[in-house]
């Protein structure tokens, strides 16, 4: 079922004259492994989006995680950067790889390109719809009766907590090591703000009125004095704002379970960017497959649209990598950058007939999919953007 923008006001792009054509500016980030390929399939729907509804999409490539290390050195190079902040929308492929990893703490790290560049442009918002396509729902590990209506909206908080906090490690510290040796020692800081919980907080409230009405905030209150003002904050937003909404609090290890346990339940889950990296993978793994599920990450200005899988190095170049998360990545896009509401339903409708005709790529086909069945990633993008 396609979402509706929980933020977006004003009038629908599709209003207006069909004598005026709008133009987009897209820095797209192909970034490491399988990315270039999939980024492709994505503009190849954009192209069909375009030619449809009269809007020119003008897509420009930047250089982002292990592949901007290759070339410059920086996971985040200060050109993309200003690229990114002179577009309409950032759709970004996929960053990391093995061949960047690293245990030296002054090495550069793709993923740090994604954080900082979250970091810059105020990404503060993370929508990830956790959705079963029918035709898909035998992929799922979970009994039918279980993942039946699952639909559910986790909202992340992106730009707090361990991942931005101070972080430092010590060599030789005395006493760190066994039997009171020299050894090792390190620490994160979880920090948290309180504007950072009222607006996340804000986001999931809105997206609860535009959906089924119930925001479960995700939090470990009983341990933690960051999550004992994250609950405190939340259930004040809400008593105050949004009275008409239902709030519950649930503890991250009991939210992990019951993901598992009554997935259909939940409707908007809203909780810290650590919490969301772990549950939004777990949620996503109901659906059968990370190959099918797209993420936005938004904030005051312009926002970036991503796959939820990560970069697959293991099959980058053999043209079979599965590109619909990045085609329903661009779904995302329409709707959230562009309101174009009815542009995106013509995306979500075209891949689920794709699915429905019994298309597969290599990851999501099973032992009864037929061989000629089976399409590579362009073939895939192909059978979705005609369909447009």
């Amino acid at each position: 079922m396609p979402l509706d923008n929980p933020f977006a006001s004003g009038p629908s792009s599709e209003s207006w004259s069909c004598n005026v054509k709008k133009t987009y500016k897209i820095c797209c980030l192909p970034g490491d492994g399988i990315g270039p390929e999939i980024i492709a399939e994505g503009k190849k729907v954009l192209a069909a989006v375009g030619k449809r509804y009269g809007v020119d999409f003008k897509c420009e490539d930047a250089l982002i995680g292990g592949a901007a290390i290759d070339a410059c050195g920086d996971p985040l190079p200060e050109e993309t950067l200003a690229a990114a902040r002179a577009s309409d929308a950032v759709l970004l492929a996929s960053v990391g790889g093995p061949k960047w990893d690293s245990t030296d703490p002054a090495a550069p790290r793709p993923e740090q390109g994604l954080l900082r560049i979250r970091k810059e442009l105020g990404l503060y918002t993370n929508l990830r719809p956790v959705q079963i396509f029918a035709a898909l729902a035998d992929a799922s590990t979970l009994r039918p009766e279980v993942i039946d209506g699952v639909d559910m909206m986790i909202v992340r908080e992106l730009t707090g907590g361990l991942y931005f906090g101070k972080r430092e490690r010590f060599y030789d510290e005395p006493g760190a090591g066994t039997a009171g040796a020299p050894g090792q020692r390190a620490y994160d800081t979880l920090e948290y703000r309180e504007y950072e919980i009222e607006r996340i907080a804000r986001q999931a409230f809105e997206a609860a009125r535009k959906r089924r009405g119930k925001v479960s905030s995700v939090d470990k209150a009983n341990v933690l004095e960051t999550s004992r003002m994250w609950r405190e904050i939340v259930h004040r937003i809400g008593a105050a704002e949004y009275p008409d909404v239902e709030l519950e609090d649930v503890l991250v290890d009991n939210a992990a379970m019951q993901l598992i346990s009554r997935p259909a339940d939940f409707d908007v889950v809203v909780t810290e960017n650590m919490f969301g990296d772990i549950l939004s993978d777990e949620a996503a793994q109901i659906t059968g497959s990370l190959g099918m599920l797209a993420s936005a990450s938004l904030g005051d200005g312009v926002a970036l649209y991503e796959p939820s899988h990560g970069s697959a190095p293991d099959i980058a170049g053999q043209g079979i990598a599965n590109p619909l998360a990045q085609i329903l990545s661009v779904e995302m896009m329409l709707r959230y950058s562009f309101n174009m509401g009815e542009a995106a339903d013509a995306v979500r409708v075209a891949v689920t007939a794709v699915l429905d005709e019994g298309w597969r790529t290599r990851d999501i086909a099973d032992a009864a999919t037929p061989v000629d069945r089976i399409l590579g990633t362009a073939a895939m993008g192909d059978e979705v953007a005609k369909r447009i």
